[in-house]
């Protein structure tokens, strides 16, 4: 292992002072430095998206990131998306569609449904499918999850409704 680093990373607008190895990867320094632990390990290849976090708004592989190259980037992981104790519209969503089954997996789907409908407040069925492409979920065959989404993404004039949508 080389030498530590120090390293300031802003995470879930907090910056915190690490020293950091230049190989550890941003899922260690989150899951074992500072014990975000909803961010989950899953298959450390960048393939099932349990560890997705948002990196400057946009949804990241924290286990293909390394931690050295994220200084100055602003950092969200699950944990920062609640405010005042109250879930993300995303989170409730997805609650009261039936769509959370073991949760593994929730924390990166949650964190690029609220990327998408940053960049997309009115995304259509299959914008939500494709953004969801990169995570997996071995519970759901993902019809709940995409109704959850759509339900967020009404247009003007439009119920808060996925009927007619998927």
């Amino acid at each position: 292992m080389a030498d530590e680093l120090p390293l300031f990373l802003t995470i879930n607008g907090t910056t915190r002072v690490l020293s950091v190895a230049p190989e550890r990867t941003l899922l260690d320094v989150l899951r074992e430095d500072l014990r975000a632990t909803g961010t989950r390990r899953g298959c450390d290849q960048g393939s099932c998206g349990a560890c997705m976090v948002l990196v400057d708004g946009e949804p990241v592989f924290s286990c293909l990131s390394l931690a050295v190259t994220l200084r100055g980037r602003e950092i969200t992981t699950i944990e920062g998306v609640e405010a005042g104790g109250e879930l993300h519209p995303v989170q409730r969503a997805l609650v009261e569609h039936g769509a959370v089954q073991c949760g593994f997996c929730m924390s990166g789907i949650v964190l690029t449904a609220k990327a998408l409908l940053d960049r997309n407040p009115h995304p259509t069925v299959e914008e939500i499918r494709h953004a969801l492409g990169s995570n997996v979920c071995r519970c759901s065959g993902y019809v709940k999850v995409v109704e959850a989404i759509a339900s967020l993404s009404k247009r003007p004039g439009e119920k808060a409704s996925s009927e007619g949508r998927s």
